[in-house]
Protein backbone atom coordinates (compact mmCIF):
# COMPACT_ATOMS: atom_id res chain seq x y z
CA UNK A 1 0.00 0.00 0.00
CA UNK A 2 1.08 3.60 -0.63
CA UNK A 3 1.98 5.61 2.42
CA UNK A 4 0.13 8.74 2.13
CA UNK A 5 1.02 10.35 5.95
CA UNK A 6 3.37 8.42 8.55
CA UNK A 7 3.14 9.47 12.36
CA UNK A 8 6.25 8.41 13.56
CA UNK A 9 6.39 9.41 17.94
CA UNK A 10 4.04 12.26 17.43
CA UNK A 11 3.48 13.83 21.09
CA UNK A 12 1.91 17.36 21.96
CA UNK A 13 1.78 19.15 25.32
CA UNK A 14 0.39 22.35 26.54
CA UNK A 15 2.47 23.02 29.10
CA UNK A 16 2.94 20.49 31.25
CA UNK A 17 -0.18 18.13 30.04
CA UNK A 18 0.58 15.86 27.53
CA UNK A 19 -2.31 15.10 25.65
CA UNK A 20 -0.45 12.79 23.10
CA UNK A 21 2.14 10.60 23.77
CA UNK A 22 4.47 8.47 21.59
CA UNK A 23 1.27 8.08 18.46
CA UNK A 24 2.61 5.67 15.69
CA UNK A 25 0.22 5.28 12.59
CA UNK A 26 -0.35 5.75 8.60
CA UNK A 27 -3.08 6.65 6.41
CA UNK A 28 -2.28 5.30 2.85
CA UNK A 29 -3.45 6.35 -0.41
CA UNK A 30 -7.33 5.50 -0.75
CA UNK A 31 -7.92 4.68 2.81
CA UNK A 32 -10.65 5.73 5.21
CA UNK A 33 -9.36 5.99 9.06
CA UNK A 34 -12.09 6.94 11.59
CA UNK A 35 -10.46 8.01 15.08
CA UNK A 36 -12.84 7.31 17.73
CA UNK A 37 -12.60 7.98 21.27
CA UNK A 38 -14.19 10.38 24.37
CA UNK A 39 -13.82 13.67 24.71
CA UNK A 40 -10.37 15.27 25.60
CA UNK A 41 -8.69 11.45 24.35
CA UNK A 42 -6.70 14.02 21.91
CA UNK A 43 -8.46 13.09 18.24
CA UNK A 44 -8.95 16.51 17.60
CA UNK A 45 -5.45 17.40 18.38
CA UNK A 46 -3.97 14.97 16.36
CA UNK A 47 -6.07 16.17 13.18
CA UNK A 48 -4.31 19.72 14.26
CA UNK A 49 -1.14 18.18 14.93
CA UNK A 50 -1.38 16.80 11.45
CA UNK A 51 -2.73 19.58 9.20
CA UNK A 52 -0.16 21.78 11.67
CA UNK A 53 -2.56 24.27 12.81
CA UNK A 54 -0.83 22.92 16.05
CA UNK A 55 2.78 22.34 16.15
CA UNK A 56 4.06 19.31 17.60
CA UNK A 57 6.41 18.85 20.85
CA UNK A 58 8.01 15.88 19.08
CA UNK A 59 7.96 13.22 16.62
CA UNK A 60 8.20 12.75 13.05
CA UNK A 61 5.19 13.45 10.15
CA UNK A 62 6.26 12.00 7.14
CA UNK A 63 4.34 13.33 3.97
CA UNK A 64 5.08 10.55 0.54
CA UNK A 65 8.11 10.10 2.73
CA UNK A 66 9.33 13.56 3.81
CA UNK A 67 9.12 14.72 7.27
CA UNK A 68 7.55 18.14 6.79
CA UNK A 69 8.57 19.12 10.57
CA UNK A 70 12.10 19.38 9.00
CA UNK A 71 12.59 23.11 9.12
CA UNK A 72 13.61 23.05 4.97
CA UNK A 73 10.26 21.88 3.88
CA UNK A 74 7.27 24.26 3.21
CA UNK A 75 4.77 23.99 5.78
CA UNK A 76 2.55 25.75 3.15
CA UNK A 77 2.76 23.60 0.49
CA UNK A 78 2.09 20.36 2.59
CA UNK A 79 -0.95 22.18 3.80
CA UNK A 80 -2.06 23.13 0.85
CA UNK A 81 -2.38 18.89 -0.01
CA UNK A 82 -5.13 18.69 2.61
CA UNK A 83 -8.53 19.50 2.87
CA UNK A 84 -9.90 20.21 6.24
CA UNK A 85 -13.49 20.12 7.10
CA UNK A 86 -13.98 21.78 10.81
CA UNK A 87 -17.07 21.42 13.39
CA UNK A 88 -18.15 24.65 12.72
CA UNK A 89 -18.05 24.91 9.04
CA UNK A 90 -15.88 28.52 8.74
CA UNK A 91 -16.70 29.33 6.12
CA UNK A 92 -16.26 33.44 5.19
CA UNK A 93 -20.17 34.48 5.97
CA UNK A 94 -19.77 37.99 3.95
CA UNK A 95 -19.36 35.51 0.43
CA UNK A 96 -21.45 33.70 -1.38
CA UNK A 97 -21.05 29.57 -1.63
CA UNK A 98 -19.34 29.93 -4.93
CA UNK A 99 -16.78 32.36 -4.15
CA UNK A 100 -16.06 30.61 -0.54
CA UNK A 101 -15.49 27.48 -2.64
CA UNK A 102 -13.08 29.63 -5.28
CA UNK A 103 -10.99 31.96 -2.82
CA UNK A 104 -8.56 30.00 -1.33
CA UNK A 105 -7.72 28.02 -5.36
CA UNK A 106 -7.20 31.61 -5.92
CA UNK A 107 -4.98 32.84 -2.87
CA UNK A 108 -3.10 29.67 -2.31
CA UNK A 109 -3.33 27.38 -5.54
CA UNK A 110 -3.19 30.85 -7.66
CA UNK A 111 -5.71 29.49 -10.23
CA UNK A 112 -7.40 31.72 -12.73
CA UNK A 113 -10.48 32.46 -12.06
CA UNK A 114 -12.50 30.92 -14.73
CA UNK A 115 -10.42 27.49 -13.72
CA UNK A 116 -11.50 28.06 -10.52
CA UNK A 117 -14.78 28.54 -10.41
CA UNK A 118 -15.21 25.43 -12.95
CA UNK A 119 -13.64 23.51 -10.41
CA UNK A 120 -15.71 25.12 -7.39
CA UNK A 121 -18.49 24.30 -9.52
CA UNK A 122 -17.97 20.62 -9.94
CA UNK A 123 -17.76 19.88 -6.25
CA UNK A 124 -20.62 21.99 -5.40
CA UNK A 125 -22.43 19.33 -7.71
CA UNK A 126 -20.75 16.39 -5.82
CA UNK A 127 -22.30 17.57 -2.67
CA UNK A 128 -25.66 18.57 -4.29
CA UNK A 129 -25.17 22.48 -3.18
CA UNK A 130 -25.03 23.38 -6.89
CA UNK A 131 -28.68 25.54 -6.69
CA UNK A 132 -27.27 28.02 -4.52
CA UNK A 133 -24.51 29.43 -5.58
CA UNK A 134 -25.90 32.96 -4.56
CA UNK A 135 -26.70 32.14 -1.16
CA UNK A 136 -24.92 33.39 1.49
CA UNK A 137 -23.89 30.89 4.59
CA UNK A 138 -26.60 32.57 6.91
CA UNK A 139 -29.13 31.51 4.28
CA UNK A 140 -28.02 27.70 4.64
CA UNK A 141 -28.91 25.06 7.23
CA UNK A 142 -25.62 23.65 9.30
CA UNK A 143 -26.11 20.68 6.94
CA UNK A 144 -26.24 22.64 3.90
CA UNK A 145 -23.43 24.96 5.20
CA UNK A 146 -21.04 21.97 6.12
CA UNK A 147 -21.61 20.30 2.53
CA UNK A 148 -20.23 23.80 1.51
CA UNK A 149 -17.34 23.18 3.64
CA UNK A 150 -16.53 19.80 2.23
CA UNK A 151 -17.14 21.33 -1.59
CA UNK A 152 -14.58 24.10 -0.64
CA UNK A 153 -12.11 21.26 0.62
CA UNK A 154 -12.69 19.45 -2.05
CA UNK A 155 -11.95 22.72 -5.05
CA UNK A 156 -8.47 22.30 -3.61
CA UNK A 157 -8.09 18.94 -4.71
CA UNK A 158 -6.06 17.51 -1.56
CA UNK A 159 -4.15 14.57 -1.37
CA UNK A 160 -6.34 13.70 1.96
CA UNK A 161 -9.70 15.20 3.48
CA UNK A 162 -9.49 15.75 7.20
CA UNK A 163 -12.72 15.58 9.34
CA UNK A 164 -12.85 16.93 12.61
CA UNK A 165 -16.43 15.90 14.19
CA UNK A 166 -18.03 17.41 10.76
CA UNK A 167 -21.48 16.24 12.63
CA UNK A 168 -21.11 17.29 15.99
CA UNK A 169 -22.50 20.88 15.49
CA UNK A 170 -25.44 19.78 13.17
CA UNK A 171 -29.07 19.01 14.83
CA UNK A 172 -29.93 15.24 14.44
CA UNK A 173 -31.78 15.60 10.92
CA UNK A 174 -29.08 17.24 8.72
CA UNK A 175 -26.66 14.56 10.30
CA UNK A 176 -27.47 12.14 7.59
CA UNK A 177 -27.12 14.39 4.65
CA UNK A 178 -23.53 15.53 5.39
CA UNK A 179 -22.73 11.39 6.26
CA UNK A 180 -23.94 10.54 3.09
CA UNK A 181 -21.76 13.04 1.15
CA UNK A 182 -18.76 11.79 3.07
CA UNK A 183 -19.89 7.82 2.42
CA UNK A 184 -19.82 8.68 -1.57
CA UNK A 185 -16.77 10.58 -1.50
CA UNK A 186 -15.28 7.47 0.46
CA UNK A 187 -17.00 4.88 -2.73
CA UNK A 188 -14.79 7.39 -5.16
CA UNK A 189 -11.58 6.83 -3.50
CA UNK A 190 -10.77 9.91 -1.60
CA UNK A 191 -8.28 9.41 0.89
CA UNK A 192 -9.97 10.57 4.40
CA UNK A 193 -9.16 10.63 8.21
CA UNK A 194 -12.53 11.48 10.05
CA UNK A 195 -12.60 12.16 14.03
CA UNK A 196 -16.09 11.03 14.57
CA UNK A 197 -18.74 9.77 17.23
CA UNK A 198 -21.10 8.15 14.21
CA UNK A 199 -20.28 4.25 15.14
CA UNK A 200 -22.45 3.61 12.50
CA UNK A 201 -20.30 5.70 9.60
CA UNK A 202 -17.53 4.48 11.47
CA UNK A 203 -18.67 0.69 10.93
CA UNK A 204 -20.03 1.08 7.33
CA UNK A 205 -17.25 3.54 5.83
CA UNK A 206 -13.81 3.17 7.49
CA UNK A 207 -11.27 0.82 6.11
CA UNK A 208 -9.41 1.43 9.48
CA UNK A 209 -11.17 2.31 12.97
CA UNK A 210 -8.07 3.78 15.98
CA UNK A 211 -9.32 3.96 19.21
CA UNK A 212 -7.98 6.89 21.21
CA UNK A 213 -7.70 6.95 25.34
CA UNK A 214 -6.21 9.35 27.10
CA UNK A 215 -3.36 10.88 24.35
CA UNK A 216 -2.47 7.64 23.11
CA UNK A 217 -4.01 4.89 20.56
CA UNK A 218 -5.38 1.96 22.39
CA UNK A 219 -6.55 -0.12 19.72
CA UNK A 220 -6.64 -0.45 16.16
CA UNK A 221 -8.01 -2.40 13.14
CA UNK A 222 -10.88 -3.27 10.78
CA UNK A 223 -14.45 -1.92 12.84
CA UNK A 224 -15.25 -5.33 12.58
CA UNK A 225 -12.39 -5.95 14.96
CA UNK A 226 -12.36 -2.57 16.72
CA UNK A 227 -16.26 -2.10 17.26
CA UNK A 228 -17.62 -5.47 17.08
CA UNK A 229 -15.24 -7.64 18.98
CA UNK A 230 -13.01 -4.88 21.16
CA UNK A 231 -9.92 -6.72 22.66
CA UNK A 232 -9.36 -4.08 25.28
CA UNK A 233 -11.63 -3.47 28.48
CA UNK A 234 -11.10 0.16 27.85
CA UNK A 235 -12.86 0.09 24.40
CA UNK A 236 -15.23 -2.23 25.40
CA UNK A 237 -16.31 0.18 28.11
CA UNK A 238 -16.23 3.24 25.93
CA UNK A 239 -18.25 1.24 22.97
CA UNK A 240 -21.13 0.22 25.48
CA UNK A 241 -21.37 3.69 26.73
CA UNK A 242 -21.55 4.98 23.55
CA UNK A 243 -23.91 2.89 21.79
CA UNK A 244 -26.91 3.02 24.64
CA UNK A 245 -26.60 6.68 24.33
Amino acid sequence: MEKVIEIRHLSKSFGTHGVLKDIDFTINKGEVVCVIGASGSGKSTLLRCINLLEKPSGGEILYNGTNILDKRNSIYSYRARLGMVFQQFNLFHNLNVLTNCVVAQRQVLKRPLEEARKIAMKYLEVVGMEQYLDARPMQLSGGQQQRVAIARALSMEPDVMLFDEPTSALDPEMVGEVLNVMKHLAEAGLTMLVVTHEMGFAKDVADRVVFMDQGVIMEEGSPEQVLIHPQKDRTREFLKRTLRT
